[in-house]
């Protein structure tokens, strides 16, 4: 028995490595994904390679969420310090998820605030940005990002949203697009309220000043 128990316990462990190493040759699929098929609940994505996807989007997300995305090795260490040192009695103020972090969150972890969900997301960010290269970390995000309410990737949100491919989408979309993923469920990108447009501004002056050359 005690045995048997170590081998389920290996076995769980080993799940999300196994899964992110699969998600480096095939389209991956999101835990969000598949509690929407699993509640028989529609699920809106068509994967398409970075290579179809307007360069404005990934400098959109790269400036709005992880500016150092191409520097970092899937944690960046600086920013979490920061968080730390500047967290109160009520736990931090901000985040510090890196682009890998909510990657591998959305691929093999759940949704939610947790502590040990935080714990887990650190080592399996390094092992993901280890074993994929920056562009596949990117086109991977891209594909699973939740912009609606079971509308998922990059592709789909740039046809809901703005009636054409994810390739065609304008610096300004891209912004949208970009500023939409900390709310999804309730920036809507085609008509965004007054701090989301913000938001969107404020991205597009900062996105001819990052570095997306790992891409």
């Amino acid at each position: 028995m005690l045995r048997r128990i170590v081998f389920v316990l290996l076995a769980i462990a080993a799940a999300p490595l196994a899964l992110l190493l699969l998600y480096g040759f095939v389209p991956p699929v999101s835990t969000l994904m598949l509690g929407r098929w699993l509640t028989l609940q529609p699920v809106e994505r068509q994967w398409v390679a970075l290579s179809d996807i307007s360069p404005e989007l990934p400098r959109a997300v790269i400036a709005s969420e992880d500016s150092r995305f191409c520097r970092h090795g899937g944690v960046d260490w600086s920013a979490l310090r920061q968080v730390i040192d500047e967290m109160g009695e009520d736990g931090p103020a901000r985040g510090a998820s890196t682009i890998p972090m909510q990657t591998v969150k959305n691929l093999v972890l759940w949704p939610g605030r947790s502590y040990v969900r935080k714990g887990l997301e650190v080592p399996l960010s390094l092992f993901a940005d280890m074993i994929w290269s920056k562009r596949r970390m990117m086109e991977n995000y891209l594909n699973i990002a939740e912009w609606g309410d079971g509308l998922f990737g990059a592709e789909a949100a740039a046809r809901r949203y703005f009636g054409k491919s994810a390739g065609s989408l304008t610096r300004r979309e891209a912004a949208l697009l970009a500023a939409a993923l900390p709310n999804p469920l309730q920036r809507n990108p085609a008509k965004p309220a007054r701090f989301h447009a913000r938001a969107a501004n404020a991205i597009v002056i900062r996105m001819p000043n990052e570095y997306t050359g790992c891409l």
